[in-house]
């Protein structure tokens, strides 16, 4: 085990208290909105965030989710070809007009699904990761608990009107979150418009829903939604100066308005808001021995950033962070957590990060232990001659 203390006197940013509905005049005809700081997940505005309410199509950025990690475990790859299925190419509502038996790479149904919303090319996906809807909704459901989401129940990978599915601005914004740490996603839902199927009779224009990305400058995703029963729904992000933001509202009476009050509340957080990163230019706290490791040194990496939020021009007292290492036994995956990382405030511990390994490293066996232990002997003895 070791320790390391570093101290930073910083101009930045560390507790946020929640701003009330009441208290600013944001998401006035929204059912429910929620404004979150994506890096630390502070939120800085609420309104309603816990209301059980329809999402239509922001559905679908948990069902990114699940493709993105299946592509990321090996499950799909992204120049696997898909054979669309009946049930999936029969899809209502936003489509791609995908037809019964036709071929498409997962990039091309993935792009589908975040540029236009296609209903039918998310069920293809769903299909071919985890064989078959309803599996994929299950998984859904189950990454949702691990999630903490409390008030989401999913029916279906694509958001139409069904009973019993519904979530909440809280929960979409955690949906969002943990999204947005898959930057891959950004190359599809920044995008405002491209081609399916060029240089064929069925090429098809897709233009992005969330006409965000093209109008506010900063804006890279990530889903919008509409259904009767749902209204005018967006989780929309977008980075400024190195600051993620993540604002949802829910239950808007037009699309115009929901685009007019999802920039109200960019425009609150880039004026009112600021970040720092304490380890920015820290990519690794050091090496550490491994126990049983074929290698005997690894580096620790933070697992997320060790940022903090502020409001601009509110001073700050005295930062500090410290490290505690204390799970470093082989074998081990860069992703386990060996420990953390605490970040105080006048001593006081404001936030923690989770600490990793930078590399994977497999358990030594007996005879490449022998050896090391040999080696060991045999220099120790030269050093003490």
């Amino acid at each position: 085990m070791k320790k390391l203390m570093v101290v930073l006197v910083l101009f930045s940013l560390f507790y946020v208290p929640i701003v009330k509905a009441d208290d600013l005049q944001l998401a006035l005809n929204a059912k429910s909105a929620i404004l979150i700081e994506a890096s630390t997940g502070k939120i800085l505005y609420e309104k309603n965030a816990d209301e059980k309410l329809v999402p239509a199509s922001m559905t679908k950025m948990m069902s990114m989710l699940l493709i993105l990690e299946a592509i990321e475990n090996g499950i799909l790859k992204w120049d696997q070809v898909v054979t669309v299925s009946e049930n999936a190419s029969g899809m209502g509502g936003s489509q791609i007009l995908l037809e019964t038996g036709e071929k498409m790479t997962v990039q091309d149904l993935f792009k589908g699904v975040a540029i236009a919303s296609g209903n039918d090319a998310v069920v293809a996906l769903a299909e071919a990761s985890y064989g078959s809807e309803n599996t994929f909704v299950s998984h859904m459901n189950k990454r949702a608990k691990q999630l903490g989401l409390k008030n989401t129940n999913f029916k279906n990978p694509h958001g139409l009107d069904a009973a019993d599915h519904y979530s909440s601005a809280r929960d979409m914004s955690l949906i969002a979150r943990e999204l947005s740490k898959h930057e891959k996603v950004f190359e599809f839902t920044s995008v405002y418009e491209d081609y399916l199927r060029q240089n064929t009779d069925r090429k098809i224009w897709l233009v992005n829903t969330n006409k965000l990305v093209r109008f506010y400058d900063g804006v890279d995703g990530l889903k919008t939604g509409f259904t009767n029963g749902a209204g005018y729904c967006i989780t929309a992000t977008a980075k400024k100066n190195g600051m993620r933001i993540i604002a949802v509202v829910m239950g808007e009476p037009t699309s115009k308005m929901r685009n007019k009050e999802i920039s109200e509340m960019f425009d609150y957080s880039f004026a009112q808001y600021k970040t720092k990163d304490l380890l920015k230019n820290k990519k690794s706290l050091g090496k550490y021995r491994v126990d049983s490791g074929k290698e005997e040194y690894v580096s620790v990496i933070p697992k997320g950033p060790s940022t903090v939020v502020r409001k601009k021009g509110e001073q700050i007292g005295t930062l500090t962070y410290d490290t505690d290492i204390n799970n470093l036994k082989a074998p081990l995956k860069k992703g386990d957590v060996v420990g953390n990382l605490k970040i105080k405030e006048d001593g006081k511990i404001i936030g923690t990060v989770d600490l990793t390994v930078d590399r994977d490293v497999s358990k030594i066996n007996f005879i490449e232990l022998f050896l090391r232990n040999l080696r060991d002997i045999i220099i120790g003895n030269v050093s003490i001659s």
